[in-house]
C-alpha cells in the first residue's frame, strides 16, 4: 500500500471527523434553538388563546347570570304574579313588564313566563297557548309535547336545550332554549321563565373576543352535549366531538380530521359548561416563518465559516501523528513489526500494533521484574529509589497490620525419598507420574508450583523466588495474625501447608529453614538471612525437618557463667549474611555483637578472647570467597586494643567480602550461561531442543534458566533459537540449491508452513522470494566485478 495514499485517507478521516464534530453540535444547537423558539411562541399563542377563551367564558357566564337574575326579579315582581297576569285589566301591564325584562338582556331573543299546570304561556307579545307557541310559532323538531310539558312543569334547576334550527315567521334560525324555574331558591317552583337565545348572539360574542381566530369553537353543557358550534375551519366528526367534550382544562395537542390541532379547553364553575377552541397547526407555523428563515440563515453563515476551520484543524492534528509515526519507525525493530506499506490499515493501526507489541514484551518482562523486586527485598531490604518502591508496591506485598518472614525450601532430597505405589494403588495416572518423576529432575517444576500461593484460611500469601542455582527456593510470606491462634503456632501452620503442597507433587517432604517474622517490609532481608542460617544449621540426620531460626541456641539455653560469649545464633547469621553478600545485615550483626560485648564491661583480655570468635567468623568467610590478603592482614586485625578499632576494621573487611561474594555468584551464573549458550549453538538443529530439556541437562529450573538466559543474551530462549535457525536457513539458501523444505527440516523445524509464515513476518517476504532476490542481486553484481577485474 502506498504510504501517501494511507496518509491522505487518514487525513480525510480526520477531516470528516472534525466536520462531524463541528456540524453535529451546530445542528443540535440549531435544532434546540429552533425548537425552543417554536415552543416559546407556541406557548405564547396557546396561552393567549387560553386567556381569550377564559374571557369568553366570563362574558357568557355573566350573560347567563343576568338571565338568572332576571328570573329572580320576575319571581318577586308583583306585576307578574299569577293573579296579575290573568287579570283582565292588569294583564296588559304585566305584558309590558315582561317586555321590559326582555329588553334588559342583549342576548335574549324572546322571554316567556309559564305557570305550572297552565295551558297559557305569557311573553312580551302577549299570551298564547303553550302548544301554539312551541308547536307553530317556534317549531322544535326534537322537543315533543310530552317533553315540553315535563320541562316546563317538573324541572327544579336551570336547563338549556341544545341548539335547533327553529322555523319562525317562515325563516330558519338556530336557537337555544334556556329555562329557569322560579323562585330560584324555592325547593318547589311554581313557574318557569323561558328564554329563547339566538345562537349567533353567543358565537358573535366569541368572535368579538377571539377576533383573528381561524379555528373552531364549541360550547358543551355539563353533560358533554354540544350547545353551540362556531366553525371557521373544516367541521370535525361526531366521534371527535365526543373526544373534545371530555377534555380537561388546559392546552392539548391532538389530530382532528387527520390534521394536527392545538386544542384549548376551559370549564365554567357556574354552570359546568366547557368552552373549547381548536386551532390548526398551519396557523401556528405561519407565524414563525420569519424565525425559521433567520435561524437557517445564521446556520448557513456559521457552517460556511466553520468548515474551513475544521479542515485546518484536521491538518494540524494529523501532522503530530505523522511525526510520531516517523519517530517510531526510527526507534522500532522493523523485523518484528510490519510496516505501514505492508499493512492494510492506516497509521493508527500501525501504532496500535506497535503498542501491542510493546505491551506483549512488557508482559513477558513482568515475571523478571517481579523476581528482581523480591530478590532485592530479600538481599538488601526495601530500597529508597521511588521507582523501585512503586514497583514493589504494585506487587501488593505491603499492607497495614501485616507481618513478613522468609522460609527457604531445599529440594536436595526430593529425589531420594520417592513415593512407592503399593498394591492398593491401581491408578495408572499415579504410576505414570512416578515414572516421569524418576526421569526428570524433581526441582525443575518446584519454582512454578510455589511461584505464588494463597492460603486464605491462614490469611497468608506466599511469593516464591529463586535466588541461586543451588536448587533452593526462598518464599516470602505475607500474613496477618489470627487473634485466637498464637503467632508461632500460625507460622508453623503456614510452613506445614507449604510442605503439604510439595508433598502432593513429590510424595516427600522438603527441608525448610524459617526466619523470624517482622512487622516491617524493610526487615525482610533479616528474615532471609535467618532462614538461610537455619537451613545451614540443620542436622544431617534430619534433612526432612523444619528448622526455625528463633529456636536455635539462645541466651536462655546457655549455661550460667557463659552469657558473655557470642551466641552461635548470632555467628551463624553473620556467616550466612557474608555468604549471601548482604552487607546491610552483616554490618548490623557486627555492630550488634560488638555492642553486646562492650555493654558487659569485661576485662580487656577476656573481651579480646570473646571477640576472637567474631574475628574468626569473618576471616573464615573471607577465606571462602578467596580473600587471601585478609588472612595476611590478620596480625593487624588481631592486635586491636579497643572495640571501636576492631569494629571499624571489620566493617571495611565485610564490605570487601560481600563485594567478592556477589562477584563470585555473578561469575558462577555467567559461566553457567556460557555453557548453556554453547550447548544451544551445538544443538539448535535438533527439533527436540527445548527450554525444559536444556534446564534438565544442566540441573537447573526452567524459570531460572529463562531469566538468566534473557539477562545474558537480551533474547528469550525461543527467540535465540529461532534466530540461529533462520540464519542457518538463509546461509544454506545462499550456498546450496537444496529444496527449501529439506533445509527447514535440517535446521530442526518440522512445521514448514509455520516457518514460512514467521520468516515472512520477520523479513517481509517468503524464503522462496528471499532466495530469488539474492540470486538477482548476485547476477546484477557480476558485470561490475568483471569490469573492475
Amino acid at each position: 500500500m502506498n504510504p501517501k495514499r494511507t496518509s491522505s485517507r487518514l487525513l480525510r478521516s480526520y477531516m470528516l471527523s472534525y466536520l462531524l464534530i463541528f456540524l453535529i453540535p451546530l445542528i443540535l444547537i440549531t435544532v434546540l434553538v429552533y425548537q425552543s423558539a417554536v415552543k416559546s411562541l407556541r406557548t405564547e399563542i396557546e396561552q393567549s388563546n387560553v386567556n381569550q377563551l377564559s374571557q369568553v367564558r366570563m362574558t357568557i357566564d355573566g350573560r347567563m347570570k343576568e338571565l338568572s337574575d332576571i328570573a329572580a326579579r320576575i319571581s318577586y315582581d308583583n306585576n307578574l304574579t299569577a293573579y296579575m297576569v290573568k287579570h283582565p285589566y292588569y294583564s296588559r301591564e304585566s305584558i309590558n313588564t315582561l317586555a321590559q325584562y326582555r329588553a334588559n338582556s342583549s342576548i335574549v331573543d324572546e322571554l316567556f313566563l309559564y305557570f305550572h299546570d297552565d295551558t297559557v304561556i305569557y311573553s312580551s307579545q302577549g299570551l298564547s297557548n303553550v302548544n301554539v307557541v312551541f308547536g307553530r310559532t317556534y317549531q322544535f323538531n326534537n322537543w315533543t309535547e310530552a317533553q315540553i310539558n315535563h320541562d316546563l312543569n317538573k324541572i327544579n334547576y336551570p336547563m338549556t336545550r341544545l341548539t335547533e334550527q327553529l322555523g319562525t315567521h317562515s325563516r330558519q334560525r338556530s336557537m337555544l332554549l334556556h329555562i329557569v324555574p322560579i323562585k330560584p331558591t324555592d325547593a318547589y317552583p311554581y313557574a318557569s321563565v323561558v328564554y329563547l337565545i339566538e345562537e349567533s348572539k353567543l358565537t358573535g360574542m366569541m368572535d368579538s373576543i377571539l377576533n383573528d381566530f381561524k379555528g373552531n369553537s364549541y360550547i358543551f353543557d355539563h353533560k358533554g352535549q354540544v350547545l353551540t358550534v362556531n366553525n371557521h375551519d373544516q367541521p370535525v366528526q361526531n366521534e371527535e366531538l365526543n373526544t373534545l367534550s371530555g377534555l380537561g382544562e388546559g392546552i392539548h395537542s391532538m389530530m382532528l380530521n387527520g390534521k394536527p390541532q392545538s386544542v384549548v379547553a376551559v370549564t365554567s364553575a357556574q354552570n359546568g359548561w366547557t368552552y373549547v377552541t381548536t386551532m390548526p397547526s398551519d396557523q401556528f407555523f405561519s407565524r414563525i416563518f420569519h424565525i425559521q428563515t433567520l435561524i437557517v440563515l445564521v446556520f448557513a453563515l456559521i457552517a460556511i465559516a466553520g468548515i474551513p476551520i475544521a479542515v485546518l484543524l484536521a491538518r494540524r492534528q494529523y501532522h503530530p501523528l505523522r511525526d510520531l509515526v516517523e519517530f517510531a519507525k526510527e526507534k522500532t525493530n522493523h523485523a518484528t513489526i510490519p510496516s505501514i506499506s505492508n499493512s492494510t490499515s492506516n497509521e493508527w493501526t500501525w501504532i496500535k500494533n506497535t503498542l501491542h507489541d510493546y505491551r506483549h514484551q512488557m508482559d513477558m518482562q513482568e515475571p523478571y521484574v517481579r523476581h528482581q523486586c523480591l530478590l532485592l527485598l530479600m538481599k538488601h531490604g526495601k530500597p529508597e529509589d521511588p521507582e523501585t518502591i512503586r514497583l514493589i508496591d504494585s506487587l501488593g506485598l505491603e499492607a497495614d497490620h501485616q507481618q513478613y518472614f522468609v522460609m527457604i525450601v531445599a529440594s536436595d532430597m526430593l529425589s531420594e525419598r520417592r513415593y512407592t505405589p503399593t498394591l492398593q494403588d491401581t491408578d495408572l495416572d499415579v504410576i505414570e507420574t512416578q515414572r516421569l518423576d524418576k526421569l526428570l529432575d524433581p526441582y525443575l517444576f518446584l519454582p512454578d508450583i510455589l511461584a505464588e500461593i494463597d492460603l486464605p484460611h491462614l490469611e497468608a500469601h506466599i511469593y516464591g523466588i529463586e535466588y541461586s542455582s543451588g536448587n533452593r527456593l526462598a518464599l516470602a510470606v505475607c500474613w496477618n495474625h489470627i487473634g485466637e491462634v498464637e503467632r508461632q503456632q500460625q507460622m508453623k501452620q503456614i510452613v506445614e501447608a507449604i510442605r503439604e503442597i510439595v508433598f502432593e507433587h513429590y510424595y516427600t517432604l522438603p527441608t525448610v529453614g524459617v526466619g523470624t517474622s517482622y512487622e516491617r517490609l524493610d526487615e525482610l532481608n533479616q528474615s532471609f538471612i535467618e532462614a538461610a542460617t537455619a537451613m545451614e544449621y540443620r542436622l544431617t540426620d534430619t534433612q526432612h525437618s523444619v528448622t526455625y531460626f528463633d529456636q536455635l541456641n539462645s541466651e536462655a539455653d546457655r549455661p550460667s557463667g557463659e552469657h558473655y560469649w557470642i551466641t552461635n545464633e548470632s555467628l551463624l547469621k553473620l556467616s550466612q549474611s557474608l555468604k549471601q553478600g548482604n552487607i546491610m545485615v552483616a554490618s548490623h550483626m557486627v555492630q550488634t555483637i560488638v555492642a553486646n560485648v562492650r555493654s558487659q564491661a569485661l576485662p580487656l583480655s577476656l573481651m579480646r578472647c570473646v571477640l576472637f570468635d567474631l574475628l574468626n567468623t569473618v576471616l573464615k568467610a573471607a577465606s571462602e570467597v578467596g580473600l587471601i590478603r585478609s588472612i595476611r592482614d590478620m596480625p593487624k586485625l588481631a592486635s586491636f586494643e579497643r572495640t571501636e578499632e576492631l569494629e571499624e576494621q571489620l566493617h571495611l573487611l565485610i564490605a570487601r567480602i560481600c563485594t567478592c561474594a556477589e562477584h563470585k555468584e555473578e561469575t558462577k551464573q555467567l559461566s553457567l550461561m556460557d555453557q548453556v549458550i554453547a550447548y544451544v549453538k551445538e544443538q539448535y538443529c535438533d527439533y527436540a531442543l527445548s527450554l525444559e530439556g536444556v534446564a534438565q541437562q544442566f540441573s537447573i529450573s526452567s524459570s531460572y534458566l529463562s531469566r538468566t538466559f534473557k539477562e545474558k543474551t537480551s533474547y528469550t530462549f525461543s527467540q535465540y533459537v529461532w534466530q540461529l535457525r533462520m540464519d542457518e536457513v538463509i546461509r544454506q539458501m545462499n550456498d546450496t540449491n537444496d529444496p527449501l523444505k529439506d533445509i527447514i527440516l535440517r535446521v530442526g523445524y518440522l512445521d514448514t508452513a509455520n516457518f514460512i509464515r514467521k520468516f515472512k513476518k520477520e523479513t517481509g517476504c517468503t524464503p522462496g522470494q528471499y532466495r530469488k532476490q539474492s540470486v538477482q542481486n548476485e547476477n546484477q553484481n557480476l558485470p561490475i566485478n568483471n569490469s573492475t577485474g
